[in-house]
């Protein structure tokens, strides 16, 4: 097996860094990706199991380290792009306060699991228990409280955010507090 793997390795190789390198925009990054591909494909050989099948499970491990290298890349911000000053931490404050205000108008059946799992830290098998549901159920009802607060927020408020999930301009649709803009 590790012999058809390597031949096929080798007929691949270009091909995989060609393949890298569309998706990240970086020869160099792009072959350290192919890199760490290579060790993962050598190391994980024994779990091959059909050796008509090495092509495509040496791009699925190629797709899962170009996934993972773009998860890494998303956590790592340097303190030196940070505007420590900016006033755009007002809106995630703004937007918590409306959606606090936002989640006292939902129903009781809905308003308690989203507020124990949100604002207490439970676990919406803590949630069950605490409530004499099924799982299912307090799932069920705090991903119908998230939509219908979704809705009404969408309704009322114009919000956008960074690339980092920050809010850079939070409007009402009819004027407010909140229509600064960052």
């Amino acid at each position: 097996m590790q012999e058809m793997i390597s031949i096929t390795w080798d007929h691949l190789y270009d091909e995989l860094v060609t393949f890298v390198e569309r998706r990240i925009k970086d020869k160099p990054t792009a072959k350290d990706i192919v890199q760490d591909v290579f060790i993962k494909v050598h190391t994980k050989s024994s779990q091959l199991k059909a050796a008509d099948k090495i092509s495509g499970w040496i791009y699925q491990i190629t797709r899962n380290a170009v996934a993972d290298h773009f998860r890494k890349s998303s956590r790592n911000v340097e303190s030196i792009n940070i505007d420590w000053e900016s006033s755009c931490h007002e809106f995630n404050d703004c937007v918590a306060h409306c959606l606090k205000s936002l989640m006292d108008t939902l129903p009781d059946e809905y308003r308690i699991p989203l507020a124990l799992t949100e604002l207490e830290n439970q676990s919406q098998y803590q949630v069950a228990q605490a409530l004499n549901i099924s799982y299912s159920g307090a799932r069920s009802r705090v991903q119908r409280a998230r939509k219908m607060l979704k809705q009404k927020l969408d309704e009322l408020y114009y919000i956008k955010t960074d690339s980092y999930g920050n809010i850079i301009v939070c409007e009402d649709r009819d004027p407010c507090c909140c229509s600064r803009k960052c």
